[in-house]
């Protein structure tokens, strides 16, 4: 028996003492909290505050990241694919974005959902049409350095006026705009 006589009795219900003890706690960590945020907020760069929105960048080139890409109908896995790309680099427009989904369309005009992962801003393009030569310098009577199939796929490493350098196979050299995919008419290209 405790002194004092009285019976000593255990607790089984909830304790207000206990009660305090955590409401503080929970106090002390809510203030911690939003301490840490306030300082991280201070410490940003003012020029930090949000990722650039790239859907303002619409349309714009990509191209894929694997050589196994799933086309889907709709933004999202649970959207039937409806066809497998499976060339690494092809170029690709970016014609729309939901969330961590883009609207893809290639060469041939194929349309579908890609994750963002599944797509790079690397630049590319492919040769259009038919044979192509790729020159020395942009110019129509510029030396000929090397022949393209329709199809071939090149890294675009610039653009000047009607003219694009490019590579493929460690060959550079310069092919019309018009006679490839993967850039549009008026864009620059550093």
């Amino acid at each position: 028996m405790p002194a004092g006589g009285g019976v000593r009795r255990r607790w089984s219900g909830p304790s207000p003492v206990l009660d305090m003890i955590r409401q503080r706690s929970d106090r002390r960590r809510l203030l911690g909290a939003v301490a840490l945020a306030a300082a991280l907020v201070a410490a940003a760069p003012a020029g930090a505050a949000a990722p650039p929105d790239k859907s303002a960048d619409l349309p714009r080139f990509g191209t894929l990241r694997a050589d196994k890409v799933n086309l889907r109908v709709g933004p999202g896995n649970q959207y039937p694919i409806q066809w497998v790309f499976t060339r690494k680099g092809l170029p690709v427009e970016i014609i729309g974005e939901v969330d961590v989904w883009r609207r893809i369309r290639d060469a041939e005009g194929t349309e579908g959902w890609v994750h963002e992962h599944m797509v790079t801003g690397n630049r590319s393009i492919v040769v259009d049409g038919e044979v192509r030569t790729l020159r020395a310098e942009p110019g129509a009577t510029a030396t000929a350095v090397a022949r393209a199939e329709p199809g071939v796929i090149a890294h675009l490493l610039e653009c000047r006026g009607p003219w694009c350098r490019v590579e493929a196979d460690g060959i550079k050299g310069w092919l019309q705009r018009s006679e490839v995919w993967g850039v549009t008419a008026t864009e620059t290209v550093p």
